[in-house]
């Protein structure tokens, strides 16, 4: 199936890793040019490099009221057109409620939620009939997981305002999608499943409650992400997508 996306350009955020650095990967392999970020210039300069020459890095924080422009400017810049953008973000520090701070609270909604509020806002300034704003947040968008309380605090907020944003640019044609990964493979699951005292059981646990019975991979979240950003998509808007083998069961 064509996608559509050759030559296409997208921002993609947080990419220097985990599951944004696996949306630009598909996205590049399907033909299209990348803009990818992260907030530290020598891994950006490895992502990109390890995606190619249809891809160039910018180091940039989400949390950068400046980074937005800059990175929608280096697409035109670098590529010559402007598309889409996939705004990722690493996840917040684990905890539950009374271990959180503050300043931990701050720091997070500052990068998570007003940062990709700040990124979506200036895309949406910037593409016309057929660009597309995604979002990659968290099945807790659905049901809260325990010992992440600031992601069951801020993703479904950030839910909320991608619909609005999609019930506003609709009428341009502009679309609007979230994924909602589960327990995808990556440094940042593992890592949340060493703090544990058995990693390994609890992985075993949180397969077994998966109908597909294992984790999916950083590919597997990247190729459904390429295809919602995709022309191929060109009917898709406001949907919020569980990429997690099955594991939520309500409709």
């Amino acid at each position: 199936m064509d996608l559509g996306l050759k030559d296409r350009v997208y921002v993609v955020t947080g990419a220097t890793r985990g599951l944004g650095h696996a949306c630009a990967r598909e996205l590049v392999a399907d033909g299209a040019k990348v803009v990818v970020s992260g907030r530290e210039e020598r891994s950006v300069a490895q992502a990109a490099s390890a995606l190619g020459p249809e891809a160039v890095g910018v180091a940039a924080d989400n949390a950068d009221p400046g980074a937005p422009a800059r990175l929608i400017a280096t697409a035109r810049e670098r590529f010559g057109r402007f598309d889409g953008l996939l705004v990722s973000v690493g996840g917040p520090p684990p905890g539950f409620v009374a271990d959180i701070t503050d300043e931990q609270w701050q720091a997070a909604f500052e990068s998570v939620f007003l940062g990709a509020v700040r990124m979506a806002r200036a895309a949406a300034a910037e593409l016309g009939e057929g660009g597309v704003i995604g979002f990659v947040l968290s099945g807790s968008v659905h049901e809260p997981i325990p010992g992440l309380t600031i992601s069951n605090g801020l993703r479904p907020g950030l839910a909320g305002f991608a619909k609005s944003l999609a019930d506003e640019l609709g009428p341009r044609g502009v679309r609007v999608v979230g994924l909602l990964p589960g327990r995808i493979d990556t440094d940042r699951v593992r890592e949340l499943d060493s703090l544990s005292a058995d990693p390994e059981a609890t992985r075993q646990a949180a397969e077994s409650r998966i109908p597909l019975r294992r984790y999916g991979s950083p590919a597997e979240f990247g190729r459904t992400a390429a295809f919602l950003l995709s022309p191929a998509a060109s009917y898709l808007s406001g949907v919020m997508l569980p990429v997690d083998g099955g594991l939520r069961h309500g409709f």
